[in-house]
Formats: C-alpha cells, sequence, structure tokens
C-alpha cells in the first residue's frame, strides 16, 4: 500500500505526532510517498523510512498513491485538491488545527486510525467541487473549490453590489461586502459563520450566502446544483477579490464570473465509526447541555 502524504510547516509540538504516522508505515510495510515541499520543511526534524518516496505535483501524484493522508486542519486538507484533482485518490485528515470538520481524525487517535485504514475498514463520501470559469481564465487548471467560492471587497474598499443570475434570470442585487457560493461540504465553513445553513452532503444544492448585507432583507438561497450562476459586480473600486476555498486573486472590476458544479468529486475517506452527523454532534457540541441529563 502507497499513501502520499502532504502537510506544511509545524510548531514542534506537533512533531511527535508526525513522527507516530511514519513510525506506523514502518512497523506496517506501507510506503510513504512524500510531498517535496514537505519534506524539506520535515528535514532534521522526522526520521523518514528508508523507503520513502517523493513526489512534487499532481502529475507524478497521479497512479502512484493508493490514498493521501493530509497532516494539518481543515484547510491543509483543501490545500491537496490542488494536487488530487480529478484522479479519484481519496483523501483522509489529521487534525493538528482547531474545528476540523474534513481533518476529522484527532491526532491522539492516530495509532487506531491508520490500523483501520491499513485494514481496507473504511468508506469513501464523494463530495460535490464548484468550478469558476471567468473571461480572463482566473485560476487556470486549479479553478476550483470543495467548500466555496467567495467573491468579496478589498480590505480598504466600500461596499459591493453583487448582480447574480441563475441561468441568465436575474436573482437579485447583492449591497453586502461579498457573496459566498458554497457546496454542501462547505455549507459548516464560512458559510456557516455568515448565517448560512447546514446542508447534508448529499442533498445536491448549492447555498447563496451573502456577507454582510446592507440590504437587511436578503437571505441565504439554496439552489440545485444543476444551476449556473453568474455575477457582475459594481464597486466603487476598479478591483474585487475572488476566493477558491484558501486561493485568492485581485479581480478587474469588468469581468464576469460563472458558478457551476465542477464535472468531478473528490472522495472523502470516512472510517467506519465515523458518520456526519456524529461529526456535527462533536464539533458543534450539540447536545452538550445539562439539561440532558
Amino acid at each position: 500500500m502507497r499513501i502520499a502524504i502532504y502537510g506544511r510547516d509545524f510548531n514542534d509540538t506537533v512533531l511527535p505526532y508526525v513522527q507516530e504516522v511514519f513510525d506506523h508505515f514502518a512497523e506496517h510495510h506501507i510506503q510513504p510517498v512524500l510531498y517535496s515541499k514537505f519534506k524539506t520543511s520535515l528535514h532534521g526534524k522526522i526520521k523518514l523510512p528508508s523507503n520513502t518516496l517523493i513526489f512534487h505535483n499532481h502529475a507524478e501524484l497521479k497512479d502512484h498513491a493508493d490514498v493521501l493522508l493530509s497532516l494539518g486542519g481543515d484547510g491543509t486538507l483543501l490545500d491537496t485538491l490542488s494536487l488530487i484533482r480529478n484522479s479519484g485518490i481519496p483523501v483522509i485528515g489529521i487534525n493538528f488545527g482547531r474545528l476540523g470538520f474534513l481533518a476529522s481524525i484527532n491526532k491522539n487517535e492516530i495509532g487506531q486510525a491508520l490500523k483501520a485504514l491499513s485494514n481496507g475498514e473504511y468508506t469513501l463520501d464523494s463530495r460535490s467541487l464548484l468550478t469558476l470559469e471567468s473571461d480572463n481564465g482566473l485560476f487556470g487548471e486549479e479553478n476550483f473549490a470543495l467548500n466555496d467560492i467567495t467573491i468579496h471587497r478589498r480590505d480598504n474598499s466600500a461596499m459591493m453590489i453583487i448582480h447574480a443570475s441563475m441561468n441568465g434570470e436575474f436573482i437579485n442585487s447583492y449591497w453586502a461586502d461579498g457573496l459566498i457560493i458554497a457546496t454542501p461540504t462547505g455549507s459548516t465553513a464560512y458559510s456557516l459563520s455568515c448565517g448560512g445553513p447546514i446542508i447534508y452532503p448529499d442533498s445536491k444544492n448549492f447555498v447563496i450566502t451573502p456577507i454582510a448585507p446592507h440590504n437587511l432583507n436578503v437571505r441565504p438561497v439554496v439552489v440545485p446544483d444543476g444551476n449556473t450562476l453568474s455575477f457582475e459586480v459594481e464597486a466603487r473600486e476598479s478591483k474585487f477579490l475572488v476566493s477558491c476555498d484558501s486561493r485568492t486573486v485581485t479581480v478587474e472590476r469588468s469581468v464576469k464570473i460563472s458558478i457551476k458544479k465542477a464535472d468531478f468529486c473528490i472522495n472523502l475517506i470516512r472510517l467506519n465509526n465515523e458518520t456526519y452527523l456524529n461529526t456535527l454532534r462533536n464539533k458543534l457540541l450539540w447536545g452538550i447541555d445539562t439539561r440532558n441529563y
């Protein structure tokens, strides 16, 4: 079995957990396929198995790993999308961050989780993505997002007016700091912080959530994911920002954007003792109320 490993620079306090991962691989004869930049950040800090392979990009990862293991928080797992793309390689995350909806394995459960992974005791949870199209080719070949695509103002700029349409039919003009278009996966991320609903992963919907809207009568709207959404921006400033998950670019005001469901999905690994509702309860502390006991 080959497991690809991706991560970022770590605080030294989590290095023992990283070493535990590689020790488990060596003990169970699993070949690590380590991302080159991550290997550089670990140099001199971690003892790697002698059979460790290195990959640099999507092309080198494709067809050379059975699973990709993300070491970090949700943001780290989202970074892996540019490496996985449409390869179908399933991904699982060990959470070294805070909340961790996507990277759901606690760092204190590494041994148990890796054993289950090695034994094939897991299921695949297929998650839909968004893809962005524009007349100037924003984000190039990495124009997709698992959580959300966001249109928002620059830090020093005034409120925006975002004209939104669906399949060519006008929806609304949002007077706001920005607009979030989120997948069901992203419904528990930025969209939730801005008052959006939690959407079950296989609901086949997207949600449009305004950021600090000035027209107070607008609310998040859930739409079927078979539609194409298009947006034009009106603002005092000549430029605004567009984000695909954690990747952000500055865009000229004249640029028109359309968003639709991507033609491929990402496979998240769920261990057999893990469910989406269980994750919600644990992460959002549902039921932690003295009146329930």
